[in-house]
């Protein structure tokens, strides 16, 4: 993809040594489960006082689905976390835009930081339900709008199966 370059890999996104580590947040920005309750975890309380900081300022009604933030990554071995909020899947909606805009918003948050190596989950996928297949089809199509400075890209997926499907996903649009 351009001159970038994209990794698949299974594993845990809070262990990345990336300039920059996406978070699957929750509009609250407060954490939750999964990834997003993890990345509070490891990063520790660093991160939760400045997702408050960002509620009493900008977000006072929590970050709207599609868009990104900046905090710090407290102790996590990334520079930032970039949270952006995934939609829920809908069988009767296509939401399509939304998802690939978490990855297009987190990559402007990201060039303007002025990251150039970001690792984002596979967002939506889990409790929200986005079929895997479509989810990594989105990430990869959001991941193409990255910004001159940002060199590697790397999706971060929870198990070997799911790393399988995005592979399989990347040849066939590689053609």
């Amino acid at each position: 993809m351009g001159g970038m370059r994209v990794e698949l890999v299974t594993g845990d996104i809070t262990a990345e040594q990336v300039d920059a580590i996406v978070n699957a947040a929750n509009t609250s920005l407060l954490g939750g489960g999964g990834v997003d309750g993890a990345i509070h975890r490891k990063g520790g309380p660093a991160i939760l006082e400045e997702c408050r900081a960002l509620r009493a300022s900008r977000y006072g009604r929590g970050l709207p689905v599609g868009q990104a933030v900046a905090t710090t990554a407290g102790r996590l071995p990334a520079r930032w976390v970039i949270h952006t909020v995934g939609p829920v899947w809908s069988a009767t909606e296509d939401r399509s835009a939304l998802l690939r805009g978490c990855y297009e918003r987190s990559l402007e948050v990201a060039g303007g930081l002025g990251a150039a190596s970001v690792a984002f989950p596979l967002i939506s996928s889990g409790v929200y339900r986005w079929p895997k297949e479509d989810a990594v089809v989105q990430a990869l199509a959001g991941m193409r709008t990255a910004p001159a400075g940002v060199e590697l890209l790397r999706l971060v997926l929870f198990d070997d199966e799911t790393r399988q499907t995005a592979e399989r996903v990347l040849q066939t649009l590689e053609r």
